[in-house]
């Protein structure tokens, strides 16, 4: 979807997505160290206000102003005296350029077609500082046939030998694909992610 599309989405007054920290993202990164982080394609910002409030110094970048603006919102109901930990730009995840170096890029479920798909990874990889790290959490290509949820169409997940080796010259600390348990009304489900984190050493 392009922009216009995910301002349409995004306008209901409730949140899309829930509010809460995506699983791995905390199981992830909870105990690194905080520094500078972007968190590209952000949507309504849930992990970069997590982030934030753990003392990250933190730029949401999404192309969907609405999706901000609910960010926005969040971070002003959950940061209290970290507000000005986080930034926010409305800017193309797959052209936009970080200004400087940054200690942590974060990638959540950015679903996109595999040129677009590469040059944001490559984008990231470049922005990490020494010691940086990237952190990828999107929907899997197993997904389509064998999990739950997700796009319905393989040209828009990722498959985790791919992001690996876009990922390369940095060293890889996970990779797998995550089970992630999905509750519904009509019972537990089993979505398959691609989970990479690689550190820039």
């Amino acid at each position: 979807m392009d922009a216009s599309e995910w301002n349409k989405r995004y306008a209901d007054s409730e949140y899309v997505w829930t509010i809460k920290v995506n699983q791995f993202v905390e199981q992830h990164l909870a105990e690194l160290e905080p520094g500078t982080a972007i968190d590209l394609a952000a949507g309504e910002c849930r992990n970069a206000v997590w982030l934030a409030s753990r003392g990250w110094e933190v730029t949401a970048v999404d192309y969907s102003e609405v999706g901000l603006d609910k960010g926005r919102k969040l971070a002003q109901d959950n940061l209290s005296d970290k507000a000005s930990n986080l930034r926010f730009v409305c800017a193309d995840a797959t052209t936009w350029q970080a200004p400087e170096p940054v200690d942590l890029v974060l990638l959540s479920y950015l679903q996109l077609e595999n040129d677009e798909r590469t040059a944001a990874l490559r984008h990231a990889k470049a922005w990490l500082n020494p010691g940086g790290r990237i952190f990828v959490i999107a929907h899997d290509q197993t997904n389509v046939t064998e999990g739950y949820g997700g796009p319905p169409s393989k040209e828009v997940c990722y498959d985790l030998d791919e992001t690996v080796e876009t990922l390369s010259g940095l060293r890889i600390e996970v990779a797998e694909v995550a089970e992630r348990i999905v509750d519904r009304p009509d019972g537990r489900h089993i979505a398959l992610d691609t989970l990479v984190m690689a550190r820039n050493d």
